[in-house]
């Protein structure tokens, strides 16, 4: 059995671009390959389909750099 998430935190490339104040969403997958303790999606559906990530990771992560 997977990891049970409030979908409620749920938040696409963009919505991390947002977060991370980065101008374009593409740079979030730059960051994933930069950055190896960066949170990893919990929702990955594979190459060039759907990615969703934990806004309360990438908030506690970008907190913590």
């Amino acid at each position: 059995m997977g990891r049970k998430v409030d979908t409620d935190e749920l938040i696409d490339a963009q919505g991390v671009a947002d977060l991370l104040g980065l101008a374009q969403r593409n740079t979030v997958s730059l960051y994933q390959r930069r950055y190896a303790d960066m949170p990893r999606p919990v929702v990955d559906l594979g190459r060039g389909r759907c990615k969703m990530w934990l806004q309360s990771e990438i908030i506690q992560w970008h907190a913590e750099r």
